[in-house]
């Protein structure tokens, strides 16, 4: 089961390299060719999506790797480090093409051959979002931040191609040179909130932030519901990568022989993980003392 997980993950990716790829290619033969800031800087978007999309690819096998003598708990957080790494370079990228933008519109010439220009949008549009959605497709499936983040990176690629595609046809209609900038710098501001928030979620799982308040809810709703279970308590969740790392401390019958607790341990363990998908959960067992001798789950 994980060895499939492992391999439709890096199929998707390698789908995704070379769909960005060939986009590249053309944005930087038609952008230069047509003299546009605007198709140049969605060109320089593509070369980070694609810079990206290889980290990713690495992050992916890194983190598909087996648990080691220095790695327990496996190299899931590869997957995050991917992820907060190309957030610093979709900002970056962003940053430079606003400021290349702003120089343009102080010396705006008018572009050449916009219809070569649209017709490259379009092609970007129709790609990026057949890809995209195949890659969240199976992001949401295997729940993997390295290829979610690619996914919203080629979303993101669908919207600013339609705004050039927009503006290069007012360019064409109008002949105003100063909209061309107008839309690289509009390319920029959406590439740097992309980067933001691809920066604050990875970087919160890299230290440690806890399952959304819904997914714990959901693993208490599922030992409490165990008739045999007293009760719950010290409920600790994380991320690592696209990988849940759970643990708890459960209390149980004291009279209870070893083999039904264990038994009872390895239910909850499938139920969880039939709900959740890939974890890691540990149970901490402790006989029943009283009601007052342990702490309520918060």
């Amino acid at each position: 089961m994980t060895e499939n997980i492992n391999s439709l993950k890096q199929n998707t990716a390698q789908l995704s390299v070379i769909a960005t790829s060939l986009l590249l290619i053309l944005k930087l033969l038609v952008g230069m060719y047509t003299s546009s800031i605007s198709i140049i800087s969605e060109a320089i978007h593509t070369a980070v999506d694609l810079l990206a999309t290889l980290i990713a690819y690495y992050a992916i096998r890194k983190s598909s790797s087996s648990p080691d003598a220095d790695h327990h708990y496996g190299h899931g957080k590869f997957e995050n480090l991917s992820g907060a790494f190309e957030a610093l370079l979709i900002i970056t990228a962003a940053l430079w093409i606003i400021y290349e933008a702003y120089e343009k519109y102080n010396h705006a010439n008018f572009p050449v051959y916009l219809e070569y220009g649209m017709i490259v949008m379009l092609l970007s549009i129709i790609v990026n979002y057949f890809v995209s959605r195949k890659m969240m497709l199976v992001a949401k499936q295997t729940r993997s931040p390295a290829l979610e983040a690619d996914a919203l990176h080629l979303q993101t690629d669908s919207w600013t191609s339609g705004s050039i595609l927009v503006g290069l046809f007012f360019l064409h209609l109008t002949g105003w040179s100063w909209i061309d900038s107008a839309i690289a710098i509009m390319v920029g501001l959406v590439i740097l909130k992309t980067g933001y928030s691809m920066i604050k979620k990875n970087l919160s799982e890299l230290t440690d932030i806890c399952l959304p308040p819904n997914e714990e809810q959901m693993i208490s709703e599922i030992i409490n519901q165990h008739d045999q279970v007293i009760s719950l308590y010290k409920l600790r969740t994380r991320h690592s990568g696209s990988y849940r790392l759970i643990d708890m401390h459960l209390i149980l019958d004291k009279h209870m022989p070893l083999n039904k607790a264990h038994a009872i341990c390895d239910q909850l363990e499938a139920t969880i993980k039939h709900q959740l998908g890939t974890c890691d959960v540990i149970i901490h067992l402790e006989p029943d003392k009283g009601k007052s001798s342990f702490i309520p789950n918060n």
